[in-house]
């Protein structure tokens, strides 16, 4: 059995990484190598919602442990970001907005 990647997978995985990863070109020289590969505009726009929901949930999470470090050192500080809204979750993994598991 061979351990080498279909070029399509290799290709997704790394628009999904770009963008989880908030690189600046975000994977886009990855879309055309998709199309030509035959992957439908339907699975590339599931694995693009899916790293936009993982890098957005890691920014809310690294949000509020900034916020709660930030509170241990600055009491007064602690009031004003507990008025800032950060979705939290016990869960490791939350749905993205269409209902697709991101795990």
């Amino acid at each position: 059995m061979s351990t080498d990647l279909h070029p399509s997978i290799v290709a997704l995985v790394s628009l999904a990484a770009n963008i989880a990863a908030n690189h600046p070109k975000q994977g886009l020289c990855q879309i055309e190598r998709l199309k030509d590969y035959g992957v439908s505009r339907e699975q590339i726009d599931t694995v693009i919602e899916i790293a936009r929901h993982i890098r957005d949930e890691t920014a809310q999470t690294l949000d509020a442990t900034f916020d709660e470090a930030c509170a241990a050192h600055f009491p007064r500080a602690a009031k004003k970001l507990a008025g800032i809204a950060v979705a939290e979750s016990s869960a490791c993994c939350t749905p993205t907005p269409s209902g697709k598991s991101c795990c």
